[in-house]
């Protein structure tokens, strides 16, 4: 797992509810690009999941 990755699934545990990537890249200081890049991994990976449409938290 990348390092974004692991940056955006802290920020999503740490934020406690399901979060918008823009929210995550707020929270991380990461670019949104980089944000969804990261999204997309940890979804492949099953770590995390989207409870409703645009909103991500972990598995």
């Amino acid at each position: 797992m990348s390092d974004n990755a692991d940056a955006v699934l802290e920020a999503m545990i740490k934020m406690n509810k399901p979060v918008r990537p823009g929210d995550v890249a707020t929270e991380t200081g990461l670019e949104k690009e980089d944000v969804s890049k990261a999204i997309k991994d940890l979804k492949k990976d099953g770590k995390i999941v989207s409870p409703k449409r645009c909103f991500w938290e972990p598995a």
